[in-house]
């Protein structure tokens, strides 16, 4: 089970879909001591993966010693990251406190489309730098790439440019209108070009080593089964069932893009929101409706339950509206 905490609002950059709408640090975020016994309640609710993320996770002063508990505890620690400020001596301090992968975003590899996009001068050059470094220190990292209209072209190349960095792994983030993503939800992918895209990164991955994984475009299970392939992946949309996140203020909701507040961990601890709240056990049902009621690949896929909120009047059990292949059946 996978967990992600956005550690702080903070953030060095402003980026266009940005569903935290991080910039500056919010109000009562978490304290350190609040932080740690909210690890301490993940870890008792059985999650394994702790990811940590922002805003910018590494502007928390206290960030290594947030990641040295967590470890003791038994979690393994990951980032999501714009990755400019892991320099050489963040990286190993990094994985000596436990951290064992960092996810870095880059969206391009032209460099004035990613820093374009990220509102943020340098911030392609920085996020390589930091790949370069984490490569450096023997601590694993990944790319994460943003998938757009405007960037849907280059996706094989980026997985070339991740290969021959050294990267772990390739995921592809699916945009999904939330925060400040709303504004540009023309850009995001519809179900023609979200089926071919989701294709070629499948038949992508049967030509390299490291990992390609499509975040928030479940139907990759589907395809990757008509394809004839193996994935390591159990199920496509896991908000509610083995996933959720939890805000810099402590607010526990589905998953990134479902805008609910289940809970908050001030008053009520983690592992009893993550147990008893009604809106996860819904989720757990799997009780979709429309095409993603009646698909075969209803357990295995899902489908994205916070598209399907965003396009249904925050109904998260109705269809999700990008799929072509239950669009096909009608």
């Amino acid at each position: 089970m996978i967990v992600s905490w956005n550690t702080t609002n903070a953030c060095n950059m402003y980026c266009k879909h940005c569903y935290r709408d991080a910039g500056c640090k919010a109000e009562e975020e978490l304290s350190t001591a609040e932080a740690k016994t909210l690890l301490e309640q993940i870890a008792r609710a059985g999650f394994k993966i702790m990811i940590f993320s922002g805003g910018e996770p590494l502007l928390r002063a206290d960030i290594l010693a947030l990641v040295e508990h967590a470890t003791k505890l038994g979690l393994r620690s990951v980032f999501g990251t714009n990755g400019t400020l892991i320099t050489l001596e963040m990286a190993h301090a990094l994985k000596k406190a436990g951290a064992m992968g960092m996810g870095i975003s880059l969206d391009s590899l032209d460099k004035d489309k990613h820093d374009e996009f990220r509102s943020f001068a340098g911030a392609w050059e920085g996020a390589v730098r930091g790949m370069r470094n984490c490569h450096a220190a023997g601590l694993p990292f990944q790319i994460h790439t943003t998938v757009m209209e405007w960037n849907q072209s280059e996706l094989e190349a980026m997985t070339d440019f991740a290969v021959s960095e050294g990267a772990v792994a390739h995921h592809f983030f699916f945009l999904v209108p939330t925060g400040r993503a709303e504004s540009i939800e023309a850009e995001s992918l519809r179900a023609e070009a979200y089926e071919d895209v989701l294709t070629r990164i499948m038949k992508k991955q049967q030509q390299v080593d490291i990992e390609l994984k499509p975040t928030c475009a479940p139907q990759f299970m589907r395809i990757a089964d008509q394809l004839g392939m193996r994935t390591r992946f159990h199920r496509g949309c896991l908000a509610g069932t083995s996933y959720c996140i939890i805000s810099p203020r402590g607010k526990v909701q589905p998953c990134a893009y479902l805008n609910m507040e289940l809970g908050d961990v001030r008053q009520t601890p983690f592992d009893e929101i993550w147990k008893n709240n009604e809106v996860l056990q819904k989720l757990r049902t799997l009780d979709y409706e429309g095409g993603c009621g009646s698909c075969g690949y209803k357990k295995s896929c899902g489908g994205c339950r916070a598209r399907a909120a965003f396009y249904h009047e925050g109904n998260y059990m109705a269809e999700e509206p990008w799929c072509l292949y239950h669009g096909r059946r009608g």
